[in-house]
Protein backbone atom coordinates (compact mmCIF):
# COMPACT_ATOMS: atom_id res chain seq x y z
CA UNK A 1 0.00 0.00 0.00
CA UNK A 2 1.15 3.51 -0.81
CA UNK A 3 0.51 6.42 1.54
CA UNK A 4 -0.13 9.59 -0.44
CA UNK A 5 -1.15 13.15 0.33
CA UNK A 6 -3.64 14.35 -2.25
CA UNK A 7 -4.69 17.95 -2.85
CA UNK A 8 -8.42 18.17 -3.46
CA UNK A 9 -11.10 20.84 -3.08
CA UNK A 10 -8.74 23.20 -1.23
CA UNK A 11 -7.54 20.67 1.37
CA UNK A 12 -5.09 17.77 1.66
CA UNK A 13 -6.31 14.22 2.24
CA UNK A 14 -4.04 11.47 3.49
CA UNK A 15 -4.84 8.58 1.18
CA UNK A 16 -3.86 4.92 0.92
CA UNK A 17 -3.69 3.40 -2.56
CA UNK A 18 -3.19 -0.21 -3.67
CA UNK A 19 -3.55 -2.30 -6.80
CA UNK A 20 -2.51 -1.67 -10.40
CA UNK A 21 -2.60 1.98 -11.46
CA UNK A 22 -4.30 1.06 -14.74
CA UNK A 23 -7.10 -0.86 -13.02
CA UNK A 24 -10.67 0.42 -12.60
CA UNK A 25 -10.80 2.91 -9.75
CA UNK A 26 -12.54 1.89 -6.50
CA UNK A 27 -12.99 4.42 -3.71
CA UNK A 28 -13.58 3.16 -0.17
CA UNK A 29 -15.10 5.84 2.06
CA UNK A 30 -15.09 5.24 5.82
CA UNK A 31 -17.54 6.49 8.42
CA UNK A 32 -17.52 7.74 12.02
CA UNK A 33 -15.36 7.21 14.02
CA UNK A 34 -13.03 5.30 11.71
CA UNK A 35 -10.29 6.23 9.25
CA UNK A 36 -8.76 4.50 6.23
CA UNK A 37 -7.84 1.43 8.29
CA UNK A 38 -11.52 0.58 8.71
CA UNK A 39 -11.36 -0.93 5.19
CA UNK A 40 -8.24 -2.99 5.91
CA UNK A 41 -10.02 -6.29 5.18
CA UNK A 42 -11.33 -5.09 1.80
CA UNK A 43 -8.27 -3.36 0.30
CA UNK A 44 -6.23 -6.47 -0.48
CA UNK A 45 -9.17 -8.40 -1.88
CA UNK A 46 -10.05 -5.67 -4.36
CA UNK A 47 -6.42 -4.99 -5.30
CA UNK A 48 -5.89 -8.69 -6.09
CA UNK A 49 -8.85 -8.53 -8.47
CA UNK A 50 -7.07 -5.82 -10.45
CA UNK A 51 -8.76 -2.71 -9.10
CA UNK A 52 -6.95 0.50 -8.24
CA UNK A 53 -8.12 0.91 -4.66
CA UNK A 54 -8.06 4.38 -3.10
CA UNK A 55 -8.91 4.82 0.59
CA UNK A 56 -8.76 8.35 2.01
CA UNK A 57 -8.83 9.58 5.55
CA UNK A 58 -11.84 11.75 4.89
CA UNK A 59 -11.80 15.45 5.75
CA UNK A 60 -11.39 15.93 9.49
CA UNK A 61 -10.00 12.46 10.19
CA UNK A 62 -6.62 11.07 11.20
CA UNK A 63 -3.87 12.56 8.99
CA UNK A 64 -6.09 14.60 6.64
CA UNK A 65 -6.76 18.33 6.97
CA UNK A 66 -9.23 19.32 9.68
CA UNK A 67 -11.00 22.63 9.07
CA UNK A 68 -12.73 23.56 12.31
CA UNK A 69 -15.77 25.45 11.00
CA UNK A 70 -19.00 23.46 10.83
CA UNK A 71 -19.88 24.80 7.37
CA UNK A 72 -16.86 22.96 5.96
CA UNK A 73 -18.63 19.62 6.46
CA UNK A 74 -21.78 19.88 4.37
CA UNK A 75 -22.51 17.07 1.93
CA UNK A 76 -21.82 19.28 -1.09
CA UNK A 77 -18.30 20.03 0.15
CA UNK A 78 -17.62 16.43 1.19
CA UNK A 79 -18.81 15.25 -2.22
CA UNK A 80 -16.41 17.61 -3.98
CA UNK A 81 -13.52 16.21 -1.94
CA UNK A 82 -14.32 12.86 -3.55
CA UNK A 83 -14.67 14.14 -7.11
CA UNK A 84 -11.29 15.80 -6.66
CA UNK A 85 -9.80 12.44 -5.66
CA UNK A 86 -11.21 10.82 -8.79
CA UNK A 87 -9.73 13.60 -10.91
CA UNK A 88 -6.37 13.30 -9.15
CA UNK A 89 -6.07 9.62 -10.00
CA UNK A 90 -6.66 10.37 -13.67
CA UNK A 91 -10.11 8.86 -13.96
CA UNK A 92 -13.43 10.32 -15.02
CA UNK A 93 -15.47 8.00 -12.79
CA UNK A 94 -15.12 5.34 -10.11
CA UNK A 95 -16.85 2.54 -8.26
CA UNK A 96 -17.74 4.14 -4.93
CA UNK A 97 -18.18 2.08 -1.77
CA UNK A 98 -19.14 3.84 1.45
CA UNK A 99 -19.94 2.87 5.02
CA UNK A 100 -21.76 5.06 7.55
CA UNK A 101 -20.98 8.75 6.84
CA UNK A 102 -18.74 7.76 3.92
CA UNK A 103 -21.79 6.07 2.46
CA UNK A 104 -23.87 9.22 2.90
CA UNK A 105 -21.29 11.10 0.83
CA UNK A 106 -21.38 8.31 -1.76
CA UNK A 107 -25.19 8.48 -1.98
CA UNK A 108 -25.00 12.26 -2.45
CA UNK A 109 -22.32 11.96 -5.12
CA UNK A 110 -24.40 9.45 -7.08
CA UNK A 111 -27.51 11.62 -6.70
CA UNK A 112 -25.94 14.92 -7.77
CA UNK A 113 -22.95 14.04 -9.97
CA UNK A 114 -23.76 10.58 -11.34
CA UNK A 115 -21.22 10.95 -14.12
CA UNK A 116 -18.54 10.31 -11.49
CA UNK A 117 -20.05 7.01 -10.31
CA UNK A 118 -19.93 3.71 -12.20
CA UNK A 119 -21.56 1.72 -9.40
CA UNK A 120 -22.48 2.53 -5.80
CA UNK A 121 -22.28 0.18 -2.83
CA UNK A 122 -23.76 1.50 0.42
CA UNK A 123 -22.80 -0.48 3.53
CA UNK A 124 -25.09 0.06 6.54
CA UNK A 125 -26.01 3.58 5.53
CA UNK A 126 -29.36 4.75 4.14
CA UNK A 127 -30.03 7.27 1.43
CA UNK A 128 -30.05 10.63 3.28
CA UNK A 129 -33.68 11.24 2.33
CA UNK A 130 -34.73 7.91 3.82
CA UNK A 131 -33.96 8.97 7.39
CA UNK A 132 -36.73 11.62 7.78
CA UNK A 133 -39.25 9.25 6.18
CA UNK A 134 -38.46 6.45 8.62
CA UNK A 135 -38.28 8.77 11.61
CA UNK A 136 -41.83 9.85 10.80
CA UNK A 137 -43.18 6.29 11.07
CA UNK A 138 -40.76 4.46 13.36
CA UNK A 139 -40.33 5.99 16.84
CA UNK A 140 -37.64 3.42 17.69
CA UNK A 141 -35.29 5.09 15.21
CA UNK A 142 -35.47 8.31 17.26
CA UNK A 143 -34.01 6.38 20.18
CA UNK A 144 -31.31 4.79 18.02
CA UNK A 145 -30.37 8.24 16.70
CA UNK A 146 -30.40 10.08 20.04
CA UNK A 147 -26.60 10.37 20.10
CA UNK A 148 -26.84 12.75 17.13
CA UNK A 149 -28.64 15.30 19.32
CA UNK A 150 -25.89 15.03 21.94
CA UNK A 151 -23.24 15.64 19.27
CA UNK A 152 -24.87 19.00 18.45
CA UNK A 153 -23.76 20.46 21.78
CA UNK A 154 -20.62 22.62 21.85
CA UNK A 155 -17.48 21.28 23.59
CA UNK A 156 -19.21 18.77 25.90
CA UNK A 157 -19.18 15.90 23.36
CA UNK A 158 -15.45 16.41 22.77
CA UNK A 159 -14.73 16.33 26.51
CA UNK A 160 -16.91 13.29 27.05
CA UNK A 161 -15.49 11.28 24.17
CA UNK A 162 -11.86 12.15 24.94
CA UNK A 163 -12.10 11.40 28.67
CA UNK A 164 -9.87 8.63 30.02
CA UNK A 165 -8.14 8.29 26.64
CA UNK A 166 -11.31 7.74 24.63
CA UNK A 167 -12.81 5.15 26.95
CA UNK A 168 -16.36 5.96 25.81
CA UNK A 169 -15.51 5.70 22.11
CA UNK A 170 -13.71 2.40 22.56
CA UNK A 171 -16.63 1.14 24.63
CA UNK A 172 -19.08 2.09 21.92
CA UNK A 173 -17.16 0.20 19.23
CA UNK A 174 -16.83 -2.88 21.41
CA UNK A 175 -20.40 -2.92 22.75
CA UNK A 176 -22.08 -2.44 19.36
CA UNK A 177 -20.02 -5.06 17.52
CA UNK A 178 -19.77 -8.80 17.78
CA UNK A 179 -17.35 -10.09 20.45
CA UNK A 180 -13.72 -9.94 19.38
CA UNK A 181 -14.37 -7.74 16.35
CA UNK A 182 -11.79 -5.09 17.23
CA UNK A 183 -8.34 -6.21 18.39
CA UNK A 184 -6.35 -4.26 20.97
CA UNK A 185 -3.93 -3.27 18.21
CA UNK A 186 -6.78 -1.87 16.12
CA UNK A 187 -8.24 0.04 19.05
CA UNK A 188 -4.84 1.60 19.79
CA UNK A 189 -4.59 2.71 16.16
CA UNK A 190 -8.05 4.26 16.42
CA UNK A 191 -7.12 6.12 19.59
CA UNK A 192 -4.02 7.52 17.88
CA UNK A 193 -6.20 8.77 15.03
CA UNK A 194 -8.73 10.36 17.41
CA UNK A 195 -5.91 12.04 19.34
CA UNK A 196 -4.70 14.01 16.30
CA UNK A 197 -4.99 17.77 17.00
CA UNK A 198 -8.47 19.01 16.09
CA UNK A 199 -9.71 15.58 15.05
CA UNK A 200 -12.58 15.12 17.50
CA UNK A 201 -14.18 18.48 16.74
CA UNK A 202 -13.76 17.92 13.01
CA UNK A 203 -15.28 14.45 13.20
CA UNK A 204 -18.24 15.71 15.21
CA UNK A 205 -18.73 18.55 12.75
CA UNK A 206 -19.93 15.99 10.23
CA UNK A 207 -22.97 15.61 12.50
CA UNK A 208 -23.22 19.30 13.36
CA UNK A 209 -23.36 20.18 9.67
CA UNK A 210 -26.75 18.47 9.53
CA UNK A 211 -28.18 21.79 10.71
CA UNK A 212 -26.52 23.49 7.72
CA UNK A 213 -29.10 21.81 5.48
CA UNK A 214 -27.36 18.58 4.51
CA UNK A 215 -30.50 16.61 3.76
CA UNK A 216 -31.93 19.47 1.72
CA UNK A 217 -28.86 19.31 -0.54
CA UNK A 218 -29.80 15.79 -1.65
CA UNK A 219 -32.30 15.66 -4.52
CA UNK A 220 -35.48 13.57 -4.35
CA UNK A 221 -35.18 11.98 -7.79
CA UNK A 222 -34.08 8.39 -8.11
CA UNK A 223 -30.43 7.49 -8.55
CA UNK A 224 -29.75 6.11 -12.01
CA UNK A 225 -26.45 4.30 -11.44
CA UNK A 226 -26.54 0.66 -10.26
CA UNK A 227 -26.76 0.46 -6.46
CA UNK A 228 -26.23 -2.38 -4.03
CA UNK A 229 -27.13 -1.88 -0.37
CA UNK A 230 -25.45 -4.31 2.04
CA UNK A 231 -26.77 -4.31 5.58
CA UNK A 232 -25.72 -6.07 8.76
CA UNK A 233 -28.98 -6.97 10.48
CA UNK A 234 -27.63 -6.41 14.00
CA UNK A 235 -27.05 -2.67 13.48
CA UNK A 236 -27.81 -0.93 16.79
CA UNK A 237 -27.80 2.55 15.26
CA UNK A 238 -29.84 2.17 12.09
CA UNK A 239 -33.09 0.26 11.57
CA UNK A 240 -33.40 -2.17 8.66
CA UNK A 241 -36.44 -0.09 7.65
CA UNK A 242 -33.94 2.53 6.49
CA UNK A 243 -32.34 0.04 4.11
CA UNK A 244 -35.70 -0.89 2.60
CA UNK A 245 -36.77 2.75 2.31
CA UNK A 246 -33.50 3.55 0.51
CA UNK A 247 -34.42 1.23 -2.35
CA UNK A 248 -37.22 3.68 -3.22
CA UNK A 249 -34.52 6.15 -4.26
CA UNK A 250 -32.87 3.74 -6.72
CA UNK A 251 -33.81 3.01 -10.34
CA UNK A 252 -31.53 -0.03 -10.39
CA UNK A 253 -30.91 -1.16 -6.82
CA UNK A 254 -30.84 -4.29 -4.72
CA UNK A 255 -30.56 -4.96 -1.02
CA UNK A 256 -28.73 -7.77 0.76
CA UNK A 257 -29.20 -8.37 4.47
CA UNK A 258 -26.38 -10.20 6.25
CA UNK A 259 -27.04 -12.06 9.48
CA UNK A 260 -24.53 -12.33 12.32
CA UNK A 261 -23.30 -8.85 11.44
CA UNK A 262 -23.82 -5.44 13.02
CA UNK A 263 -23.09 -1.90 11.87
CA UNK A 264 -19.46 -3.05 11.62
CA UNK A 265 -20.02 -5.73 8.99
CA UNK A 266 -16.80 -4.86 7.10
CA UNK A 267 -14.85 -5.97 10.18
CA UNK A 268 -17.06 -8.89 11.23
CA UNK A 269 -17.96 -10.58 7.95
CA UNK A 270 -15.23 -9.59 5.51
CA UNK A 271 -15.48 -12.78 3.46
CA UNK A 272 -19.21 -12.33 2.85
CA UNK A 273 -18.92 -8.60 2.27
CA UNK A 274 -16.02 -9.00 -0.16
CA UNK A 275 -17.94 -11.70 -2.03
CA UNK A 276 -21.01 -9.48 -2.32
CA UNK A 277 -18.89 -6.57 -3.51
CA UNK A 278 -17.00 -8.70 -6.03
CA UNK A 279 -20.12 -10.23 -7.53
CA UNK A 280 -21.81 -6.87 -7.89
CA UNK A 281 -18.78 -5.40 -9.63
CA UNK A 282 -18.27 -8.28 -12.05
CA UNK A 283 -21.81 -9.33 -12.92
CA UNK A 284 -24.10 -7.30 -15.10
CA UNK A 285 -26.90 -7.87 -12.61
CA UNK A 286 -25.56 -9.52 -9.47
CA UNK A 287 -27.70 -12.10 -7.74
CA UNK A 288 -28.04 -11.68 -4.01
CA UNK A 289 -26.69 -14.49 -1.89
Amino acid sequence: MEHLYVQTNGITLHTVAAGPEAGPLVLLLHGFPEFWRGWNKQIGSLAKEGYRVVVPDLRGYNLSDKPQEIENYTLDILRDDVTGLIDHFGKTSAIVIGHDWGGAVAWHLAATKPEYVDKLIAVNIPHPKAMPRVLAKNPAQWVKSSYIAFFQLPELPEKTLAADYFKTMVGSLVSTSNPGTFSEEELEAYKEAWAQPGALTAMLNWYRAIREGNVAQVPEQKIKVPVRIIWGLGDQFLSSMLAKESLNFCEDGDLVFVGEATHWIHHEQPYILNLLIGRFLTEEKAEAL
